[in-house]
């Protein structure tokens, strides 16, 4: 039974689909499905029905994918990692995340890339966008700060950062000068990143209050517009601390202090299986997990848990 066969059949099943399949493999499609077909004969069952919309597993082929589990993904990834100490790095890497995190906070970890010769791209996307870019093969790694939950897909934590409401000095002065936090916070203008107030409403409701339904004042789809802003002594918002520690330490921003300790949001880096078949991915994976698990981390106290609404952080 054919190593190739094997992984064809692992992307076929993650896929459910030929096609798409073969695009991972880099294959053509009728010879996806002779791998298949030659699989089915070694093994003497049927592994896919074929359908209009793609192809549906069969019982044997649910049998088969879980006997090999991430077995065969770890083997390739030895073999791609011994292939990093002898092979010529240069070439290009996509990288895919959220544009703020992207710009101020990754950035400095991809020195190390660019000295081992890679070319570095950047792009932006949100959830959704992120997992289609990355299974499409037009991205190698994603960085996200929502769980990713699309079985087709593997990541990995690279690090947790506080969520803090932050505002300029002379605002927070006169939300601390007030009785009542809620009050106080609902008097002043709010920024927030979306119409949802996906972040606002997640610090709120870690320090168990609430801020009410008044409208947002001032919307915009990335965090700079939001700090830029708020330093001008116009209202308050939410934002990741990475966004914000420079700005606090230079007394342009403060933060709010709320009745609970701040939350905690976890980043992951994200890649599909197939992707790290090539060394450049597989240097690159694990140049970043080495650059972030070395920083220093954050307790667990207040982590979100992404599975109740992580997603829904970063849009």
């Amino acid at each position: 039974m054919s190593l190739q066969r094997l992984r064809t059949f692992i992307e076929v099943y993650r896929h459910g689909s030929i096609s798409a399949a073969a695009r991972a493999l880099d294959l053509s499609q009728p010879a996806v499905s002779q791998h298949v077909a030659g699989l089915e004969g070694t093994i003497g069952r049927s592994l896919f029905e074929r359908r209009n919309q793609g192809v549906v597993p069969t019982a044997a082929a649910h049998e088969l994918a879980k006997d090999l589990g991430d077995r065969l993904d770890a083997a390739e990834m030895a073999l791609a990692a011994a292939r990093v100490r002898s092979e010529e790095l240069a070439g290009t890497i996509q990288i895919v995340g959220q544009s703020d995190f992207l710009s101020e906070f990754v950035t400095p970890h991809l020195l190390p890339l660019l000295d081992s010769g890679m070319l570095v791209r950047l792009h932006a996307a949100g959830p959704g966008q992120l997992e289609q870019l990355l299974l499409d093969g037009q991205c190698d790694l994603g960085i996200s700060g929502f769980v990713v939950n699309d079985q087709r897909l593997r990541s990995e934590k690279l690090l947790r950062q506080r969520v803090l409401a932050v505002a300029a000095p002379a605002v927070v002065a006169e939300i601390e000068k007030a009785a009542d936090l809620e009050a106080a916070l609902q008097s002043q203008p709010l920024l927030a990143h979306t119409f949802e107030r996906s972040l606002v409403d997640f610090w709120a409701s870690r320090q168990a209050i609430t801020v009410g339904t008044k409208p947002v004042a001032f919307m915009a789809h990335n965090l700079h517009a939001l700090r830029t802003l708020a330093m001008s002594g116009y209202g308050w918002t939410v934002m990741p601390e990475y966004f914000c520690r420079s700005q606090i330490a230079e007394g342009r921003l403060r933060a709010i202090s709320g009745p609970m300790e701040d939350p905690l949001m976890s980043y992951y880096l994200v890649w599909a299986p197939s992707a790290l078949r090539n060394p450049r991915t597989a240097s690159a994976r694990q140049e970043l997990i080495r650059s972030f698990h070395a920083m220093e981390p954050w307790g667990a106290a207040g982590e979100v848990n992404a599975a109740s609404g992580a997603a829904e952080l970063f849009g």
